[in-house]
């Protein structure tokens, strides 16, 4: 009997924490969390953010839920992050490719943005730094009320975008410039030139994996190793196409320098490879 209690007991907690782990209520966060993403040109340009609503309360003023002059985390519950996938100008500042948590210093007639390089989501941390960059906008008031804070990034050209804040009855705009033609022009330059020693190298080893042309994949990695600073691994790729198509001289001697360049960047790894070849390849007949 008192095993037969005890398992019902055992069985009732398991019943008990069964139904407390799946009876977890979820409920929608107050200001839930949004992420804003928009191609510029060449560049992506990322917004993670929090939105809160107005509910009835005043919120720029200087007795306001947001004071004037006071950093603020441009939103709700974490800073605000921006992220650019390329150097850009915002606002007329030069800021680097990369993450920034955003705080912003609003007041009646112009606000200040201050971008800090990204380390967490606690804005609180960021205050007392000095920011990466810092731009200066004006704040634009209108009859509409926009309950929900918004981020949007409008009048997309080629070459730039406005990111536009939108908040009660605020708007504040950044002009963004991105560097389009120059990173255009870089590209036009690289593919006019011809392909990259990585381009030939690539078609080398695709052609050798595949089983099509050695002769082709022969002048492929010929030119893809012909630089000043070959990587082991592609001259070792070397010797085995040049073994594969029966040149054991060429085979032999790729393999030797193969082997010093791992021994030099310390992989031994790619030396025992190339030692056991050179020891195969000593005895193949050359055709």
């Amino acid at each position: 009997m008192k095993k037969v209690l005890f398992h019902l007991s055992a069985l009732f907690l398991l019943s008990f924490f069964a139904l407390n782990l799946n009876g977890q209520i979820s409920t929608p966060a107050p200001s839930p969390g949004a992420e804003l993403k928009q191609t510029v040109g060449l560049t992506d340009v990322t917004i993670v953010y929090s939105r809160p609503s107005v509910k009835g309360r005043t919120i720029f003023a200087a007795d306001g839920l947001v004071p004037y002059g006071k950093p603020w985390r441009l939103g709700a519950n974490a800073a605000t992050k921006f992220s650019f996938s390329k150097d850009v100008k915002l606002g007329g500042q030069d800021m680097k490719a990369g993450d920034y948590a955003v705080l912003a210093m609003p007041g009646a007639t112009e606000w200040k943005f201050m971008f800090y390089p990204y380390e967490s989501g606690n804005w609180g941390s960021y205050v007392d730094k000095d920011p990466a960059a810092t731009v200066v906008a004006k704040a634009q008031t209108w009859d509409y009320n926009v309950e929900t804070m918004l981020f949007l990034i409008n009048d997309v050209t080629a070459n730039g975008a406005d990111i536009q804040f939108y908040w009660a009855k605020t708007m504040v705009s950044l002009p963004l410039v991105v560097n389009t033609d120059e990173q255009v022009m870089a590209s036009i330059k690289q593919v006019m030139a011809g392909p990259s020693e990585n381009d030939y190298y690539n078609a080398a080893v695709y052609y050798h994996d595949s089983g099509k042309d050695l002769k082709q994949a022969m002048e492929w990695i010929d030119k893809a190793t012909s630089g000043n600073e070959p990587r082991y691994w592609q001259v070792r790729r070397k010797a085995l196409i040049y073994a594969d198509a029966g040149k054991k001289e060429e085979a032999i001697k790729a393999a030797k320098q193969s082997m010093e360049l791992a021994e030099k960047a310390g992989n031994e790894e790619y030396v025992r490879m190339n030692k056991k070849s050179i020891e195969e390849w000593s005895g193949m007949k050359t055709k």
